[in-house]
């Protein structure tokens, strides 16, 4: 799944738990305020209050910059930080906001044009990234704004990278970055909603196959080879993988707001005192003391000059750590780069390996029993729009074992939504999915025990020789990806054009990266390596162990969407040589849900693929089939899918 945005159903499952309710009801009254996903919001009166504000001697800016993260650059923000949702009515979940006192800028990427399109009103100029002479929003306020600007930023959720590379380049215009001391979209959300203090619980050991108290003594060392004095983690993930807990405060991620700092006697974690018990107190032990979560910039300051004070080795603080930590800090007394967490994680270990392939053999039970229902359904002429379709999924997921909720909000697509990359069915405004257009579902599930993310392409009637050939097309790239072997030291970014190079047979392409990491009941995206164009990409060799999405697609805007995705684990290959000694890696798939053969044109197929598809449906059909035989009716819909090409 593509860094999906959100879609709110008005049901609630019975699996949802009691947090998750709350939460969704929160969504629920949040979108209420703004217009659906297909239509835009008027945003005057906020954008007025706003510039109203930024014209106070107390701030005095000429342009205010909103981006979509919270204070732990959290991918999905919980209902209360979703900011530039709020001001700007777009709800996909990548993009920026820039206002000024007479214009208002949202920039976001492909995957994200046709929904901003439909969704910002007359106010925003749409700032297309990665077309041609369109710069980035970090870029705009340099080479676009006037010279002596003063650019309103709250520090708590801008990085602190971006913010040093912004102030150089701002420096010989006499512009300059002004760190608020209110969030001034606050200030004008008037019905803004409470942050989530949902219970946290500690991840049993054998979903984790290492113990905290091992993690920390890990990272220890990472600090004692860097000679640095801390380490503070602020991202979510970060902080939940480290610690062994898991919470709900975000949907679809089970995380809880926290910070962490790990110096050389102590492990610190910041909480919120409402979220602290017995069970998570015994958990942690005598190994890491803990905070009231509002205490954190206060403790960073009291460090900052202990370090400072006594010339201490500095602190390290990650890359996507924000502004205001290193303001708090002192600039001084840190180094700011890619979190070791972040490295740590991404390398699952054989434990977690494990769990991925369980919870993807389980999650296949579900796709094959919601594929072969909704076949069913429209054969029998039954009327069903993308949500209760979406929903059917979600039921057959919930009876799953360790099934904890959602990992994404479930891509369901028919015909031109699917088009629109991170297409949003709403409720009361989706499409009835239809026999005559190509269907596309992009969804997965939180296990005690891993994260699943699958995509499949269905045409429930006779497709056409072009969608059958874009289809096949983007088979062909998958494969690639699957099939790949690779020398230790290849990065994501190298290998991106296998998946691309069938498509750009037939002058074709697709604008979004081939891959992200994936979380282990963690994050479904999850970093810091990934398969893409992303020049971010090339700095993170794969290593055995981490996890991957496998996700080519291609979109005929208004017409139809095609994408595959499986998940895929790096592994060692054995090879005939060993070329520089430097050992070679291949990918194992995961994911266990059949491919539809009577999309592809298997005239376009060499025979290694050909023997490549005909193999991995009947690895699904053997993983499968002793699962299904309480639903016949699954069962045999799979043994027809896995049959020979």
């Amino acid at each position: 799944m593509l860094f999906a945005g959100l879609r709110v159903c008005s049901r609630v499952t019975q699996s949802l738990s009691c947090s998750a309710r709350q939460q969704a009801t929160l969504r629920t009254r949040f979108l209420a305020t703004m217009a659906p996903a297909t239509q835009a919001v008027n945003t005057s009166e906020r954008l007025q209050a706003l510039r109203k504000l930024m014209s106070k001697p107390d701030y005095n800016v000429a342009a205010v910059v909103v981006p979509s993260e919270d204070q732990h650059y959290s991918e999905y923000p919980a209902t209360c930080d979703e900011r530039r949702a709020f001001i700007s009515g777009f709800t996909g979940s990548a993009g920026c906001a820039i206002i000024t006192p007479t214009d208002a800028f949202l920039f976001t990427d492909g995957r994200y044009f046709l929904q901003a399109e439909k969704q910002l009103d007359r106010n925003w100029t749409l700032m297309k990234q990665g077309l041609p002479d369109v710069p980035t929003w970090q870029e705009f306020l340099w080479k676009k704004l006037p010279k002596c600007t003063r650019i309103g930023v709250d520090p708590t959720i801008v990085t602190a990278s971006d913010a040093d590379t912004i102030q150089k380049n701002l420096e010989p215009l006499e512009s300059q970055l002004v760190s608020l001391k209110h969030n001034l979209v606050d200030l004008v959300w008037t019905n803004r909603p409470p942050r989530p203090t949902n219970g946290i619980y500690p991840l049993d050991l054998k979903y984790a196959g290492e113990s905290h108290v091992q993690k920390i003594t890990r990272l220890r060392e990472e600090m004692r080879k860097k000679e640095m004095h801390a380490v503070v983690v602020n991202m979510l993930d970060e902080v939940a993988w480290l610690f062994n807990l898991r919470g709900s405060d975000i949907d679809y991620n089970p995380v809880f707001f926290a910070y962490a700092v790990l110096t050389p006697e102590k492990a610190h974690l910041f909480l919120n005192p409402a979220q602290i018990d017995d069970t998570l107190r015994e958990h942690l032990g005598g190994h890491v003391d803990i905070h009231p979560y509002d205490s954190f910039f206060s403790y960073l300051r009291e460090l900052g000059a202990e370090i400072g004070l006594h010339k201490k080795s500095r602190a390290l603080v990650g890359d996507k750590a924000s502004l205001a930590i290193v303001e708090a800090m002192g600039a001084d007394n840190v180094v700011v780069a890619r979190s070791p967490v972040a490295d740590f994680k991404a390398v699952k270990n054989e434990t977690e390996v494990e769990g991925f392939r369980q919870s993807h053999i389980r999650d296949g039970v579900a796709l094959v029993r919601y594929f072969a229902w909704l076949e069913e359904q429209l054969n029998n002429g039954v009327e069903l729009n993308e949500c209760q379709v979406a929903d059917q999924l979600e039921h057959y997921r919930a009876e799953l074992d360790f099934f904890r909720g959602l990992s994404f909000p479930t891509i369901s697509a028919t015909g031109p939504n699917g088009a629109i990359i991170h297409y949003q069915p709403e409720p009361n405004d989706c499409a009835i999915v239809r026999r005559d257009q190509i269907y596309l579902c992009d969804s997965g599930a939180q296990f005690l025990d891993g994260t699943t993310d699958v995509t499949r392409t269905w045409h429930f009637g006779t497709a056409t020789p072009e969608e059958r050939r874009a289809f096949t097309r983007v088979l062909q790239g998958h494969i690639a990806i699957d099939a790949a072997v690779f020398p230790n030291g290849t990065t994501g970014y190298v290998i991106d054009s296998f998946a691309r190079r069938p498509l750009w047979e037939d002058g074709l392409d697709f604008r979004h990266g081939t891959g992200h990491g994936v979380g282990h009941f963690l994050n479904v995206h999850e970093g810091p390596h990934g398969i893409g164009v992303r020049i971010a990409y090339n700095s993170t060799p794969l290593k055995s162990g981490m996890t991957v999405s496998d996700e080519p697609g291609y979109y005929a805007d208004g017409r139809f969407g095609i994408r595959i995705e499986n998940v895929i684990i790096v592994r060692e290959a054995k090879t005939p040589n060993n070329f520089g000694e430097k050992g070679y890696l291949k990918f194992e798939h995961v994911t266990m849900c059949p491919i539809q053969k009577s999309l592809v044109d298997a005239s376009l197929l060499s025979p290694k693929e050909g023997s490549w598809l005909d193999s991995y449906h009947a690895e699904v059909l053997e993983k499968l089939s002793p699962l299904l035989h309480a639903d016949q009716r699954a069962l045999a819909w799979l043994q027809r899918e896995c049959s020979p090409l």
